[in-house]
């Protein structure tokens, strides 16, 4: 990877990992250590997307913080088969990706002028947010049996997947899916989401076409 190149368009990178991992997901459904890797190597997506938008020492170093513990848990709960530890990796990665979307946030609020990583941005912003959410769904799940149910196999436990097409329907507001908060915390969680997908559009991404289109007609007038 050409280093100007990433330092260029850091979310376009962030970005193809998060849809990548999404497509290949399904090919390790059933392998929990397949997910589980694909989730080590999201983390390291997004610590270095953080460091490549805002180098400030401190952010970094916070985004480390949670990554490199995340990480070693997750990897210590596939050697010694515990699912208490992942549900501790699951923690905190969702707390990284919040913070990572936080952070692009502000890069992306942060002048009045729209790059091209920003549109890219705006994609992966969303993308976070949904990570975010399904490994807060995970823990919910964990820490509070029976939070969700569905129409597979109502009693049993959601699934990474199903939780996550939760998450991305809730955020984007689109209101269909097969799985129901049914505890109070679930339902907590899953309206902070849905605030959240009504905000980010509404500020985030209207601000951006809005500076947008004011670009495309000073540029017509200057012609």
């Amino acid at each position: 990877m050409n280093p100007t190149l990433l330092r260029r368009h850091p979310s376009a990178l962030l970005l193809a990992a998060q849809l990548i991992s999404l497509v290949l997901y399904p090919l390790t459904a059933e392998n929990e250590e397949g997910r589980v890797l694909f989730g080590a190597i999201g983390l390291i997506a997004v610590s270095l997307s953080v460091w490549v938008v805002d180098r400030s020492p401190s952010r970094t170093w916070i985004a480390l913080l949670l990554a490199v513990p995340a990480v070693v848990l997750t990897v210590s709960a596939i050697i010694v088969d515990s699912r208490t530890l992942l549900v501790y990796s699951a923690l905190l990665e969702s707390t990284l990706y919040f913070y990572a979307a936080g952070s692009l946030i502000a890069y992306m609020m942060h002048d009045h002028r729209v790059t091209s990583d920003e549109y890219f941005a705006a994609g992966a912003t969303f993308t976070l947010l949904a990570w975010g959410f399904a490994y807060a769904f995970f823990v919910c799940q964990s820490w509070y049996p029976d939070s969700f149910t569905g129409l597979r196999a109502p009693t049993e436990p959601r699934r990474w997947m199903e939780l996550l097409f939760l998450s991305f329907t809730t955020l984007s507001g689109v209101g269909i899916g097969d799985v129901i908060p049914l505890g109070m915390p679930a339902r907590a969680l899953v309206m902070l989401e849905q605030f959240a997908g009504i905000g980010y559009i509404a500020v985030v991404v209207s601000r951006l076409i809005g500076l947008g289109m004011l670009r495309a007609a000073r540029s017509k007038l200057q012609d």
